[in-house]
């Protein structure tokens, strides 16, 4: 039911961390991909998706910029041969951590931005190239259910807005069968993200504050997309799915 064999997937932000390893996966579950780069090269996703059989292409792209992500579906669906099935909005980012006292306008509308206005973006141009059926699953956050960490008020603004996002469009397009669901990371190890914002006590404290007492992985994410992405997932839609190894439960 998690095959996605004739399936032609769009990643954005995939280059580094829960993308790389999202793109990684629906290619391994039988998908074609197209994926977006913008601070990280894309050489070794390219290879290692290259290596399973898969058609893969890679777009440097400003997710910010409603014009680029214009550009990167149309040529991303022409490449795929002539749609997309699956759009996970992926790309993000906490922009640093501020507290509101402290934070200018242009931390918040960047943070926003990042996160928010690129996933509209990326919906609004893939629907007309996505058939009835499609899939459409955004990445948000933890943060956006408990608040996140300490200077992370415009990151989980952002987050919470994103599972908004998904359960009004879940209505919309419902009449058409396409999905739409969010996958909500709690502590996820070894990504750029922990790794520049969030110190080594910090993350042991999320890890121990897990009742499964491990840091997630980027292939734990990767995997409820894949759920989501699949026939198995049909009658799932405008939810949030929590990959938190217990942190938190509502």
């Amino acid at each position: 039911m998690n095959r996605l064999e004739g399936r032609r997937a769009l990643v954005t932000g995939a280059a580094t961390g829960i993308g790389r390893a999202t793109a990684y996966a629906l290619a391994q579950a039988g998908a074609d991909v197209a994926f977006t780069y913008l601070t990280h090269e894309p050489e070794t996703v390219i290879a290692d998706i290259e290596s399973l059989g898969r058609k893969v292409v890679a777009y440097e792209l400003d997710a910010r910029q409603s014009w680029d992500v214009d550009r990167v579906v149309v040529q991303a669906a022409a490449e795929l041969g002539g749609g997309i099935d699956i759009l996970v909005n992926n790309a993000g980012g906490l922009g640093g951590r501020q507290s509101v006292t402290g934070m200018d306008d242009q931390h918040w509308h960047h943070v926003l931005d990042l996160n928010v206005s690129s996933a509209f973006y990326a919906t609004r141009a893939v629907l007309p190239v996505m058939p009835d059926g499609g899939r459409i699953i955004t990445i948000s956050s933890l943060a956006g259910q408990n608040g996140g960490g300490t200077g992370a008020v415009a990151y989980a603004t952002a987050k919470a807005a994103l599972d908004g996002f998904t359960r009004a469009l879940a209505r919309e397009l419902g009449p058409r069968s396409i999905t739409v669901n969010s996958v909500a990371p709690g502590f996820i190890g070894g990504t750029p993200f922990h790794a520049l914002h969030t110190p080594e006590p910090a993350q042991q404290a999320a890890v121990a504050g897990t009742p499964l007492k491990r840091a997630g992985t980027p292939e734990d994410v990767a995997a409820a997309v894949v759920y989501l992405a699949s026939a198995g997932a049909g009658y799932v839609t405008g939810t949030v799915l929590d990959v938190n190894g217990g942190a938190y439960f509502h």
